[in-house]
């Protein structure tokens, strides 16, 4: 057996070295490649997995796109994430389609692809709506609009200029805590960016600038949390995430409660129901409620934090079955994709994340 795992080019967290040491404490073979190195097809030949944990950088995306089908489909190889797992990652659009279209309850969002339909909308829309660029990490693209005069502000910019991920405009936003956070980021940005000026590296900006649509979705009285689900075959792993100070959004925010008992069973099953239906190989759902009392769902992606699911106590099964104990996502993951579930997790694993 052979795994073949693509080199972390940011290390923005110990995800990818957890494979590894769980590879190594089993006596699985594995090499770690590089899409940049000459012998990059030549390592992965007869590879029984190819991992790729792409971001949603820009420059990620574009390399999952140009090497993941080519591994998957025509090499024959398995790989992680596969398409069905991945082609809506951080699309916020792309996901939307994709469950309401398959009869399952997603928050109910409007998109544009041309500004006339857009302002036409917003004639007669009920305020406040929610507006969030498709892509995007932690809320970082998502800000609440209380009227019509901030919304159709936001459709001439996005089907003008654009707007560059994680610089919303927000003179218009309530929320003190974005003011300070995007102050702090642009000086940030701009001290990062003089430095490496002087170091003579690259300083062009690495998000790509959102423009020529609009997405604005429907915002959800009460909820003081959302609650993330997170399915890995057979496993469903449950937190709620608690919104921050005087402000709507939970992502982000690092409040976490772990208390099983507080997790709302329907979004288990629902949970358990999508991802079987779409055969997705592991998948985060963020549930919040409606005016009824409902669940929706709101977004989904492969990709997370391995601390907060290895925080859980436990895990249900399909059967709503609890499973106690702490549990590595990238465990979870091998036992599935390499079909052992006899795996075994090391008890000394570096657990720093």
């Amino acid at each position: 057996m052979k795994v073949a795992i693509h080199k972390d080019y940011y290390k923005i967290n110990q995800f990818n070295d957890k494979y590894l040491q769980i590879l190594e404490y089993n006596g699985i073979d594995y090499q770690v490649v590089d899409i940049n190195e000459d012998d990059f097809w030549r390592k992965i030949e007869g590879a029984d997995l190819f991992i790729y944990r792409w971001f949603h950088f820009d420059n990620d995306r574009m390399l999952s796109r140009a090497v993941m089908p080519v591994i998957e489909n025509t090499l024959g190889i398995k790989t992680f994430p596969d398409m069905n797992t991945s082609w809506h990652f951080d699309d916020k659009i792309k996901q939307y389609y994709l469950l309401k279209q398959n009869g399952f309850p997603y928050t109910d969002s409007w998109i544009f692809w041309q500004k006339e339909p857009a302002l036409n909308w917003l004639k007669t829309a009920i305020f406040p709506i929610v507006f969030k660029l498709k892509g995007g990490a932690g809320s970082s693209n998502v800000i609440k609009v209380n009227d019509k005069k901030t919304a159709e502000k936001l459709v001439s910019i996005m089907f003008g200029k654009g707007v560059i991920s994680g610089r919303i405009p927000i003179s218009n936003s309530i929320y003190k805590s974005d003011i300070k956070t995007n102050m702090k980021y642009n000086f940030r940005s701009l001290l990062k960016g003089i430095i490496r000026k002087i170091e003579g590296a690259d300083t062009t900006p690495m998000w790509r600038r959102h423009k020529n649509y609009i997405l604005f979705q429907k915002y959800l009285h009460k909820n003081d949390f959302d609650t993330r689900i997170t399915v890995i075959g057979n496993r469903a792993f449950g937190f709620r995430r608690i919104n921050r100070a005087n402000d709507f959004r939970a992502s982000g925010s690092g409040k976490l409660d772990h208390d099983s008992t507080k997790i709302d069973l329907k979004c288990v099953e629902l949970a358990f129901e999508i991802s079987k239906k779409l055969k997705f190989q592991s998948m985060a759902y963020d549930f919040l409620y409606n005016e009824e009392g409902g669940i929706e769902i709101c977004e989904i992606s492969y990709s997370f934090q391995d601390k907060a699911v290895y925080n859980c106590p436990g895990y249900w099964d399909e059967q709503l079955k609890w499973h106690e104990g702490h549990y590595l996502p990238q465990y979870c993951q091998l036992c599935d994709l390499l079909d052992l579930p006899d795996l075994k997790q090391p008890e000394n694993i570096d657990l720093r994340f």
